[in-house]
């Protein structure tokens, strides 16, 4: 739901605020960077499986270790996203880049 909801404006703010040349640059980076964040992500789930159920299968006598876990993840995924969402929001409005043959504006 939070990358539906913040996908589309964020890869609008990150495309529009490069020149046209920089779009493959920045699609690309864009990618990177969604991807890393993924697999992050992932890694940090199997550390809190593994701190808090241990190297064991997933039985039903440890339900309650497996559901543990996955309330720290949601609450530190939950932190986290209330940190990106500021970030978000304090990046300010967002500027025209000046394209070749115009003038920055005056301050």
């Amino acid at each position: 739901m939070g990358l539906s909801l913040f996908s589309s404006p964020n890869t609008n703010a990150i495309m529009s605020s490069v020149e046209k040349r920089y779009y493959g640059v920045a699609s690309g980076m864009n990618g990177t960077v969604r991807l890393v964040g993924q697999m992050l992500s992932m890694g940090i789930v199997m550390m809190l499986f593994s701190f808090v159920i241990g190297r064991v299968e997933i039985t039903p006598e440890y339900y309650p270790q497996f559901i543990r876990s996955l309330q720290y993840a949601f609450g530190l995924f939950t932190i986290l996203c209330l940190i990106g969402i500021a970030a978000s929001l304090m990046r300010g409005k967002r500027r025209p880049v000046p394209g070749p043959g115009t003038t920055a504006p005056d301050k």
